[in-house]
């Protein structure tokens, strides 16, 4: 018979047996899970998954630099996009930590050049998304700039100082503005009076030994180790990839360069508060309200929802051929870590995969989502609007937000709008209102039938920006 010792010892034997045993099916479900990122001359991803502070796995697949046969490892630096916000969230709540600022301040209080809207914008309406600001990567596209510009601070700032309306009044609404988060890096330049990249580096990065992640503030400074972003050629049958630009020199919404190594340490302060400790950190994982009272799935930075009835805090990010996806499972204190240069990867799907084969016995069944019913074309009737009509809306439109020209045309019976570096054919959707993809969507306002005065333009995060009819030999500004 065995002694109690000896019993121990087996099961103790037996209990590691059977983790070396999962942890071998794990790897080789992931490697299978990112099989398609793991090929010669192919862009890729770097993978981390980590549970209760330890690191489970890490790899990387595909190439960081095909050019040069850089390979993917879990110490390439990547451009995490919109992943880069929970940074200067946690930035602005360390402010508050220190008495510097308030959540609740009004944000003309240290960016006195915004215009005055009638109505208080709130640091914290920023934070949420619900500062009803137009996104100033949907407001230079209408301007004319292309995503492959060089786009700075100042040339956002120019932008955004210009607006004369909101999208709704602050705190009705909640809808995604990527200029709520530049606006809150210039807010702790102001206040701490060091840049986001130097401040996060003192109170953040070092602290936690992040040692290859910064705020990338000028597009053209030298980063050994980085991975370079990719997007497919295009046609039916994809062939391979090509590189596409990524020259921003603005950060707060973008632009924090990292490593799956790097986030791990930041995973783990989440649950250690070795930086800024409990308050903070709370406060960063609050979801946002609404001014009805009404609960938003956003935090500060974060995504505050469900996977397959466990609890989630995350975040994605995509910005040229970036695609990433940062997943925390709290209660389970485990994470996954997903960074690609490949803009056909879909982080979020391989993400919630890892989820899948590592917390297996914990997640409740999958459940089937039901298809979405197609739009319905537009009526006949309404379009094909006749020549004279089309006619009524030809002219010349300004706006001073923008500070652009737009010129809407008729040729062979089809409306067209020709804007700064573009021109678009447009496709009737109803009385007065045209499809211009991809940028959005134009209605004339017409009060003669014979002339339309004004047109507004509406994109996913810019409404009725308003452009009038001029007269070009007076100028723009008549």
């Amino acid at each position: 018979m065995l002694s109690g010792t000896r019993l121990a010892a087996t099961a103790l034997v037996l209990c590691c047996a059977s983790c070396v045993a999962f942890a071998s099916t794990a790897t080789k479900k992931v490697d299978e899970l990112f099989a398609t990122w793991s090929k010669p001359d192919h862009p890729g991803c770097a993978v981390g998954v980590l549970r209760h502070g330890r690191m489970l796995y890490s790899r990387g697949y595909g190439f960081a630099d095909i050019e040069h046969d850089a390979p993917i490892t879990p110490a390439t630096v990547f451009h995490v996009a919109s992943a880069s916000k929970q940074f200067t969230a946690m930035a602005i709540h360390l402010l508050a930590q220190d008495g510097k600022l308030s959540l609740d301040d009004d944000v003309r209080k240290y960016l006195p050049e915004l215009h005055d809207f009638g109505k208080t914008i709130k640091i914290r309406h920023l934070l949420y998304h619900t500062s009803g600001l137009r996104d100033q990567w949907d407001l230079l596209i209408l301007a004319g700039w292309r995503m492959g510009d060089v786009i700075t601070e100042q040339d956002i700032l120019d932008l955004v100082w210009r607006q004369q309306e909101l999208n709704f009044a602050p705190g009705e609404e909640h809808l995604y503005s990527n200029t709520g988060y530049t606006l809150l890096g210039v807010i702790v330049k102001r206040v701490s009076g060091k840049t986001l990249r130097e401040f996060t580096d003192e109170r953040m990065f070092k602290p936690l030994g992040m040692a290859h992640s910064h705020f990338h503030e000028q597009y053209g400074s030298l980063v050994k180790g980085r991975a370079f972003s990719y997007i497919p050629l295009p046609g039916p049958q994809q062939q391979g990839y090509r590189s596409i630009a990524l020259s921003y020199s603005n950060v707060g919404a973008t632009s924090l360069f990292t490593t799956v190594d790097d986030l791990a340490r930041w995973d783990e302060n989440f649950y250690s508060g070795r930086v800024g400790g409990k308050d903070p950190l709370s406060a960063m994982q609050l979801k946002g309200t609404l001014n009805d009272g009404s609960e938003i799935a956003y935090a500060s930075g974060l995504m505050i929802g469900d996977y397959r009835g466990l609890k989630v805090v995350e975040h994605s990010g995509g910005d040229a051929g970036f695609r990433v996806q940062l997943t925390r499972f709290p209660d389970q204190q485990f994470s996954a870590i997903v960074l690609c240069n490949a803009g056909d990867a879909d982080t979020s799907l391989l993400s919630r995969k890892l989820a899948d084969i590592y917390l297996a016995d914990q997640l409740a069944p999958a459940t089937r989502t039901q298809p979405t019913e197609e739009a319905p074309e537009p009526s006949s009737e309404l379009a094909h609007p006749d020549r004279d009509r089309l006619q009524a809306y030809a002219g010349t439109y300004y706006s001073s937000e923008l500070n652009a020209v737009y010129i809407v045309g008729v040729r062979a019976e089809t409306l067209f709008v020709r804007y700064p570096r573009g021109e678009l054919e447009l496709q009737p959707l109803g009385t007065d209102a045209f499809a211009a993809p991809p940028v959005g969507v134009l209605k004339f306002d017409c009060a003669k039938a014979t002339r339309c005065e004004t047109l507004l333009v509406t994109t996913d995060r810019v409404r009725n920006l308003r452009l009038n009819r001029v007269d070009l030999s007076q100028g723009p500004s008549a």
